[in-house]
């Protein structure tokens, strides 16, 4: 499986072409997960989602998230206005997964562009 994923990776990398290569940083090869963000992610109506993309932010949301901080960042697919309740929340467990969701999202940003 880690095979697969490599190649899969490499075969992005190549398909890219075009652009100032020396303007991108160096693409980082990374296993893709699945779960309950890429199953999110890839129902979502987002035009740039893919099973790359998807998975790869589900390897960093694996990374950086507790399950039930994932299955709250899934509920943010359907129904983006709850990230903004989220945020405004006085309530302190909602301000620090707030602080935790804003750095995973800030790395799956920085990570997973590749597959943009």
């Amino acid at each position: 499986m880690r095979v697969i994923g490599i190649l899969i990776c490499l075969s992005l990398l190549a398909a890219c072409g075009g652009g100032n290569r020396y303007d991108r940083e160096p693409a980082q090869v990374m296993r893709l997960s699945g779960g309950p963000i890429a199953r999110a992610c890839l129902a979502s109506d987002r035009k740039a989602r893919s099973r790359e993309l998807c998975g790869c932010i589900q390897t960093v949301a694996n990374q950086d998230l507790s399950g039930q901080d994932q299955r709250m960042a899934v509920k943010f697919y359907k129904d983006p206005h709850r990230a903004q309740e989220i945020r405004q929340s006085d309530r302190s467990t909602h301000e620090a997964f707030w602080k935790r969701y804003t750095g995973y999202a800030a790395r799956a940003e920085q990570l997973c562009r590749i597959y943009r």
